[in-house]
């Protein structure tokens, strides 16, 4: 598969989990018929809190695809609206959401895909001032002190399914620590991005979300 194949995959699994700390809340969907629905509520809810108690956060990034290749970088996160994720050295790729639009550059070839967020496919993920239908589900772990929530847009299912894992952790807001996401394309094709080195409340300058653009020497 090739870089951009990957990148382009990861780049809708990266929108619904930035969507995830901006947005309005989540109509619930019931995952388990055997537990109390007061417990997948408020673990679902309690998932949403974590996230959007994050102000700002740098991680580390590690992206896999079915295939096993990886890509490494770092993540930087400031609510509302922005993030981004800068591959390792010698990926010339960069995907960052300055809280209007998202845009994926790609300065090996010199191109920038941006979606103005009111009006790209991308947007019912992205504005948190519409109100945005979408549905979450908590879904088995198999493990203690790990909450999994699968999430999806039943009206665009062309964005795919992300499934979102989150380890309890007393130091980390609202007491769940995100760790991890899966997207799984339209073609049922997977990408894992595993997060590790999460550094919470980090001075993060409004000029991180901007970038080069390799079309000419304007900086957006």
């Amino acid at each position: 598969m090739n870089r951009l194949t990957l990148i382009s995959r990861f780049l809708a699994g990266a929108a619904v989990s930035a969507a995830l700390v901006v947005s309005a809340p989540l109509t619930v969907a019931p995952a388990f018929a055997q537990a109390p629905a007061a417990s997948v509520q408020g673990d679902l809810a309690g998932a949403v809190a974590a996230l959007r108690a994050i102000g700002t956060m740098r991680a580390d990034f590690v992206q896999t695809d079915r295939n096993g290749q990886r890509l490494r970088g770092v993540l930087t996160l400031k609510r509302p609206g922005k993030i981004r994720f800068q591959y390792e050295k010698g990926v010339p790729m960069l995907i960052v959401s300055d809280g209007s639009a998202l845009s994926f550059i790609d300065y090996e070839v010199r191109q920038v895909q941006r979606w103005p967020i009111r009006n790209s496919p991308l947007g019912a993920l992205l504005d948190p001032n519409r109100d945005v239908m979408r549905f979450g589900k908590l879904v088995p772990s198999g493990q203690p002190g790990v909450v999994s929530v699968e999430v999806r847009d039943k009206a665009h299912p062309e964005y795919g399914v992300i499934t979102l894992v989150f380890i309890r952790k007393p130091g980390a807001p609202g007491g769940m620590e995100l760790s991890s996401w899966a997207s799984l394309d339209s073609q049922n094709t997977r990408t894992i991005v595993s997060l590790t080195n999460q550094q919470y409340g980090v001075a993060v300058p409004d000029n991180t979300f901007r970038f080069n653009d390799p079309r000419g020497a304007t900086r957006r």
